[in-house]
């Protein structure tokens, strides 16, 4: 018996924005079964990862914390994904944003101003632009793959940072430990309406709807959109492709520098050695649960940000491990890109004789 994939005319729309909710679904089971043989309560671990963040009213400050990096970041990437430019360094670039804006940061700790946070975040976003278009200008002229060049840039990112926070941007009050100083008011993102969601939240939000803009409504995003799915139809049509990816990685790196300046202003209030997150790296589960949209990107987003809050809550409460997390984000992953298989493929049962005279 040989099992084949044979590819359908035309996939089922409506199975194609399913699959993710079959996705989670799939998670939860499996990972309740695997808790459970572990020797956790692995059900009730799946209730408080999935469903006590989403119902307890006290965390959803919490989640919006968590989820608008991962909106941010999630919807930079989709852009350069619809246009099969694809960017697996996002957390260098965050890191970027975040060295970016903690340097001017520091560059102005003995200011005050309203004029401080917003060079802030511009010196984040030009942080991770620049970041990024070191892939692009690989890729545009010496047509190295982005995958490759983008994701061993997080790791010097990653050193660049240790070696700050020992060296140059030691707090000289710090009691030795490596961080920068504390930022002061001027440098911190102010709150929303007395609650401890800082304004870097709402604006994810808007920033994810504005980009849903751009990309549905105007010409450039549906310049995109076709070099992505029909290259040839693309170059027919006289789409430049090298801008299409100058621009797809200038717009991951800029939303991910901002999503880095918003965290380093916000939760963290200073430069840290912890501060690499993992952001980058889950936010492209994100974009794939959000199929590329937005919209999706955004529900998406409040998901993992559930994941993460879960999983903290289940870490305190049953002794579930700290990785549990990460776990479930990667079936999560998983379960998504095989629903997404069988979505475009219809499994059939062959012959073994027909396999191997072919």
């Amino acid at each position: 018996m040989l099992l084949e994939l044979e590819k359908r005319k035309q996939p089922s729309r409506s199975m194609l924005y399913l699959t993710p909710v079959i996705a989670v679904l799939l998670t939860m089971f499996t990972g309740g079964v695997i808790f459970t043989l572990l020797g956790y309560d692995g059900f009730a671990a799946v209730w408080k990862i999935f469903v006590s963040p989403a119902i307890d009213i006290g965390k959803w400050t919490d989640l919006g914390i968590k989820a608008a990096p991962l909106i941010l970041i999630a919807t930079g990437l989709s852009i350069g994904f619809r246009a099969n430019v694809w960017n697996i360094g996002a957390e260098g670039q965050y890191v970027m944003g975040g060295l970016a804006a903690t340097g001017v940061a520091l560059a102005t700790w003995h200011l005050e101003g309203i004029w401080i946070l917003p060079l802030m975040c511009l010196g984040g976003i030009v942080g991770g632009m620049l970041y990024a278009g070191i892939p692009a200008f690989l890729k545009t002229r010496l047509n190295v793959n982005e995958i490759l060049s983008s994701l061993m840039l997080t790791y010097a990112a990653i050193q660049l940072l240790y070696y700050l926070m020992r060296g140059p941007w030691k707090d000289p009050d710090g009691f030795n430990f490596p961080q920068t100083r504390l930022f002061n008011d001027s440098q911190m993102l102010p709150e929303v309406a007395g609650t401890y969601i800082h304004i870097g939240v709402p604006l994810a939000f808007v920033i994810a709807i504005a980009v849903w803009y751009v990309l549905s409504r105007t010409v450039f995003g549906f310049e995109i959109r076709v070099v992505g799915a029909a290259p040839e139809a693309a170059r027919y049509g006289g789409f430049n492709k090298k801008r299409t990816v100058w621009f797809s990685l200038f717009a991951a790196g800029g939303l991910a520098g901002l999503a880095g300046t918003f965290e380093v202003a916000g939760p963290f209030g200073q430069m840290v050695p912890q501060f690499p997150t993992g952001y980058g790296f889950t936010a492209i589960i994100v974009a794939f649960l959000g199929r590329l949209h937005p919209i999706g990107v955004i529900l998406a987003g409040i998901i993992l940000a559930i994941s993460y809050v879960g999983g903290e809550i289940a870490q305190t409460t049953i002794g579930l491990p700290s990785a549990a997390t990460g776990v479930f984000q990667a079936m999560m992953l998983f379960f998504l890109l095989a629903t997404d298989i069988l979505v475009n493929y219809r499994l059939r049962i062959g012959s073994l004789s027909k396999g191997t005279a072919a």
